[in-house]
């Protein structure tokens, strides 16, 4: 098991407060195992078997358990009324009304919830106004490059291990798998999960085709501004007819089951979020690269998705900055402030028009938080006019 201390301390932290644990994230990215190995962590800080209570809805010997009633009796019988009780629901969503019997269960003050899902519905807004301030959302990715590093064997260089990492990709299974085909099928299993269980079922959508296609442009599109309108005409051109709404509609239920993620433009000079124009990004790289192949010139685009998915573990909401006539690739905010991000895979030129060309969007920007450029060169950290220009992969194993 890999150990994913982020988020397996945050759970520590909030052990027996008086908060729902919700952990969401895309199917397989190890949200099972961070329960199983904080169910671990409870036994061996003396709880016992009898105070933890663990459904796996996935798990067919719990097809019993087939609406939100049944769920709430079958966890209320089991309670330990004397001491108290962990309760563990893995892929809650697939109960309907499950919030119901979620709400049930919190107001018993014998209990501490953790919840697990697949897709965004999870905390939608029915579910959000009702549990208003009284959970906490954990937002699990697949494995950071640095963990994927931890958890790798091979006596290899970090640029090595970066292209395995970006091919073969970041879904913690993968480790155990022995040639490249076996990863192929077990993410292409994946995909197929996605597509039919999380997106077809739940959506009710009959067009398969259809919804691989939008699927497979936008992965193929990643790092390119995007508008649905745009997607709709290209698709119809190529002969597949397809409307502005129906885009939307897929390309929301590929967002909702944490399959893809979406980066809005922000206006930094008029501090405000613009509507036209977004990039989307893959959760897994390894998904677009089994799916739609490695294609020439196309690593640029893959190391923004990389950085994109770090920012976002590292707490940050991430959008496209946009200030005047140029654009900066990534502006990052939290609670704390704000980071200016550039992505380049090189910045080498005999002229050095790359780096000024990677410098003069940050250079405009008159606010004093911290601009960086990132890239792939190997070159030791450096300092131009107070922008930080560091190698990517150094960034990514050493922050």
């Amino acid at each position: 098991m890999i150990e994913r201390n982020e988020y397996l301390d945050t759970l520590k932290r909030f052990k027996d407060k008086d908060l729902i644990k919700v952990v969401t994230g895309i199917r397989r990215c190890g949200k099972s195992t961070l329960l199983d190995i904080y169910k671990k962590y409870l036994i061996q800080n003396k709880i016992s078997n009898d105070q933890i209570i663990s459904i796996n809805l996935e798990d067919l010997k719990y097809n019993f358990i087939t609406d939100y009633m049944s769920l709430y009796n079958y966890i209320n019988n089991k309670l330990n009324k004397k001491k108290k009780n962990y309760v563990f629901i893995d892929e809650v969503q697939l109960i309907t009304d499950f919030q119901k019997a979620i709400d049930s269960l919190y107001i018993n003050k014998n209990i501490d919830l953790y919840i697990t899902g697949s897709n965004a519905f999870l905390l939608s807004s029915e579910l959000s106004t009702l549990l208003s301030g009284r959970y906490i959302e954990i937002k699990m990715l697949p494995l950071s490059f640095k963990e994927y590093k931890s958890a790798n064997n091979e006596n290899i260089t970090n640029d090595e291990l970066y292209l395995k990492y970006i091919s073969l990709g970041s879904f913690p299974y993968t480790l155990q798998l022995e040639t490249e085909d076996d990863v192929g099928m077990y993410l292409s299993n994946i995909y197929n999960d996605i597509i039919i269980k999380d997106v077809m079922i739940r959506k009710n959508i009959t067009d398969e085709n259809s919804l691989k296609k939008i699927a497979n442009f936008a992965m193929d599109n990643i790092g390119n501004l995007l508008s649905t309108s745009n997607i709709a005409n290209t698709m119809t051109s190529d002969g597949k007819k397809i409307n502005v709404r129906t885009v939307e509609k897929y390309l929301n239920s590929f967002i909702e089951s944490f399959f893809l993620y979406k980066a809005t433009r922000y206006d930094i000079k008029g501090k405000n979020y613009l509507k036209t124009g977004e990039k989307y990004y893959v959760s897994d790289l390894g998904l677009r690269y089994f799916i739609l192949g490695r294609k020439i010139g196309d690593f640029g685009h893959i190391l923004e998705n990389v950085v994109y998915l770090e920012l976002k573990r590292r707490g940050y909401d991430v959008y496209i900055g946009k200030i005047g006539e140029y654009e900066i690739d990534f502006v990052a905010i939290n609670n704390k402030g704000k980071l200016y991000v550039q992505v380049a895979e090189t910045l080498k030129s005999s002229d050095n028009k790359t780096l000024l060309r990677e410098l003069r969007p940050l250079q405009k920007i008159n606010d004093n938080y911290e601009k960086i450029i990132l890239t792939l060169d190997k070159i030791p950290s450096a300092n131009e006019e107070g922008i930080k220009i560091y190698n990517v992969l150094e960034w990514l194993l050493n922050q």
